[in-house]
């Protein structure tokens, strides 16, 4: 089982937004009993609390239920059964690799937009996804759109590394994204 982790600050915003739209482009491909993916935070501030209201009311509107989710805090512990680590933004990328017992696991630390097309070849220091814990509505949009564009290219990222890469998965993991 290929395993992901989509890490943000408090795990209540980007990271479970990305960690449901993942989940959902994975089972569109067809390798939900491939992959798992779950979500964490490299704070404890909101360990155990659920996902922020209007975070959670952009993805049911996108037809996300993380109506369960609970934050939890990233331990460096799960470096050893995780295949990749999926900063969401530039300090989470720096903390997590800070964290990284040695190179092996600091090489499966991401940042999720590395996988947008759209922005590949950029410097690491424009990839971030920002917090929109401090806006609006607008906010949260925009993030969950910096989000789901990266989810395709991870799809098929996962999906090559699997030696599974179809193009009836990749569409559909696009599609997914996109929802």
């Amino acid at each position: 089982m290929y395993s992901i982790v989509a890490v943000c600050t408090g795990n209540i915003c980007r990271s479970p937004m990305a960690e449901f739209a993942l989940r959902r482009a994975f089972e569109a491909a067809g390798l939900a009993g491939h992959v798992r993916v779950d979500s964490a935070g490299v704070s404890d501030e909101e360990l155990g609390n659920p996902v922020d209201p209007r975070a959670g009311e952009l993805m049911r509107r996108a037809g996300l239920d993380a109506s369960r989710h609970a934050a939890q805090v990233f331990d460096p512990v799960r470096f050893a059964d995780r295949d990749l680590v999926l900063a969401l933004d530039v300090v989470h990328w720096r903390r997590l690799r800070t964290l990284a017992p040695d190179e092996a696991a600091a090489a499966k630390v991401h940042l999720l937009r590395e996988f947008d097309p759209a922005v590949a070849g950029e410097e690491r220091s424009g990839l971030g996804i920002y917090d929109p814990w401090y806006g609006g509505p607008e906010d949260f949009e925009t993030t969950y759109g910096m989000i789901a564009a990266a989810v395709p290219g991870v799809v098929r990222a996962v999906a090559r590394e699997l030696g599974t890469a179809r193009d009836a998965a990749q569409d559909a993991a696009q599609d997914a994204g996109r929802a």
